[in-house]
């Protein structure tokens, strides 16, 4: 948006600037004063302005609009402001500024695993390229295989800080899934372990998860992988009002044992603000005592049981067998995965896993894109 001889209108609590034949637009003087250029460090690039020790409204002594930009002398302290027109229409309208974070989705099916982008761990390292285009199939696939690993204790630390900070959960910072004496999860034992999200109770469940398989020499133990969204997409063309249920009622689970009593709730299918399906949350094993009304129930539940049988619908559900040196990188409010039993005589089977934050992943895509806002 562009204007070469904007007018200028100043009124008691804020200032319009009108371009010919367009709109005036109004910026609030609390809005402009917090906002000038020295109102933040350029190091740490934080806020150091404090509105709140201001003595009185701010009011400007002298506004005007010269070479591109609105200079402002303040009241008080005679503080001078400069602001960029093109910055200040960016900020005209209402709402979040853009988010290059947030782009569509593309959903996957059963056929998906001889497509799934392959990632060699030592390129993620060594290659900023190879760390965005890992980073946006993440986000736009929501998984992807992480090649050549070393088999090492550490190599998973490497792998996970390279989108984040590792973040424990109530097992741990970070979690090894074998056969366990003592287990307090089906994911320790030689069992099927059922399509699920993980950790769903705690209030906020981890959001993108790490296996990095050590070794796998045993008889079955396949791993299953589904497309959550594709699943609730299909759910909201078919069935939409039980997708309305399942986006609308908040689902309690649990996880209790001698040292922890973990509680949550959970929505089963979430939506973001446009409005598109943003992740799922589903556990069997994890889900508490349903403790909506009765009669609510005759509603919740066949919708709850569509859309876990649609889950488990062979058009959905990809499988695969996760190799020594490979590590399954995945959204878990997205992902939903399991795993089919195995002969735990027949030889050994060691995942180790881990957890970073969705934040952070599109924290990864903002720096690695330069779309930020102090992009170069």
């Amino acid at each position: 948006m562009t204007c070469s001889v904007p007018a200028l209108t100043l009124h008691d609590t804020g200032l319009e600037i009108t371009v010919s034949g367009k709109k005036p637009l109004y910026f609030n003087y609390f809005w402009l004063r917090d906002n000038c250029r020295t109102s933040f460090d350029p190091e740490t690039r934080e806020r150091v302005f404090d509105i709140f020790a201001e003595p009185a409204p701010p009011v400007p002594t002298h506004a005007a609009i010269t070479d591109g930009q609105l200079d402002i002398v303040w009241a008080h302290g005679h503080h001078a402001a400069s602001y960029d027109l093109d910055w200040l229409y960016r900020h005209a309208s209402p709402g979040p500024r853009p988010d290059p974070a947030i782009m569509p989705r593309t959903h996957w099916h059963s056929d998906y695993y001889p497509r799934m982008r392959r990632f060699s761990q030592p390129a993620l390292k060594a290659d900023r390229g190879a760390r965005r285009e890992w980073v946006h199939t993440l986000l736009t696939m929501g998984i992807a295989l992480v090649t050549d690993m070393p088999a090492t204790e550490t190599a998973l630390e490497e792998t996970a800080f390279l989108l984040g900070v590792p973040r424990p959960t109530f097992f741990g910072l970070y979690f090894d899934v074998n056969l366990h004496v003592n287990p307090d999860n089906l994911a320790y034992t030689a069992k099927a372990l059922e399509l699920h999200t993980d950790v769903p109770c705690e209030d906020l469940a981890p959001g993108v998860q790490f296996l990095h398989c050590l070794a796998n020499t045993v008889e079955g133990g396949e791993s299953l992988f589904v497309d959550g969204a594709a699943v609730a997409a299909e759910l909201r063309r078919t069935h939409p009002d039980d997708f309305a249920i399942l986006c609308e009622t908040l689902i309690p689970f649990y996880d209790e044992h001698d040292n922890y009593d973990m509680r949550a709730r959970q929505r089963m299918i979430e939506l973001d603000a446009q409005g598109d399906i943003s992740g799922v949350t589903i556990s069997q094993h994890m889900a508490d005592i349903f403790d909506m009304d009765q009669h609510f129930l005759d509603r919740f539940y066949p919708a709850y049981c569509r859309f876990g049988r649609l889950l488990q619908d062979e058009r959905f559900l990809m499988r695969f067998r996760l190799n020594p040196g490979e590590c399954i990188v995945f959204d878990n409010h997205r992902i939903v995965h399991g795993r089919a039993a195995f002969v735990a005589e027949s030889g050994t089977r060691h995942l180790r896993g881990t957890y970073t934050d969705r934040g952070e992943l599109r924290s990864a895509w903002r720096i690695l894109s330069g779309e930020g806002r102090f992009a170069a």
